[in-house]
């Protein structure tokens, strides 16, 4: 298990294909999400609790309940193509959120995942994304 975080994280990642930050706090698989910033047009790689979802990847942008959406959902939603790292695997996907009985139902099999969520939505008066990423 990795207490890895940031930059730091990422790195490891890469570097291990996953065998080091792959498994996070409390057992939460972990993919890196890299996206385009929506002003600087740089990358940026993200590491996230991620779930799966009839072979897409499920993510959420709760960013610990704050009243903001994560800066990495703010670049996804204007360049919805994105790059995925799943331990070894490496790979182009497009985002979607999900909307309606397919966002509830991904957002259940997530708080199974990882059960912070429930807590996190509970602080923030924003409904917190669920973001569906389909390999390209």
């Amino acid at each position: 298990m990795s207490n890895l975080f940031g930059d730091e994280h990422v790195r490891r990642y890469i570097e291990t294909d996953g065998e080091e930050g792959y498994t996070w706090r409390e057992g939460a698989p972990i993919l890196l999400l890299t996206v385009t910033g929506r002003k600087s047009g740089k990358e940026y790689t993200t590491p996230l609790i991620f779930g799966e979802d009839g072979g897409s990847y499920v993510l959420v942008a709760s960013q610990g309940g704050t009243p903001e959406h994560p800066d990495w959902y703010l670049n996804l939603e204007a360049d919805p193509e994105v790059g995925v790292q799943v331990k070894a695997d490496r790979f182009r996907a497009r985002a979607r959120t999900a909307e309606g009985e397919e966002r509830e139902r991904l957002w259940r099999s997530m708080n199974e995942i990882w059960p912070h969520y429930d807590e996190y939505q509970t602080k923030t008066a924003r409904q917190i994304p669920v973001v569906v990423l389909d390999r390209l």
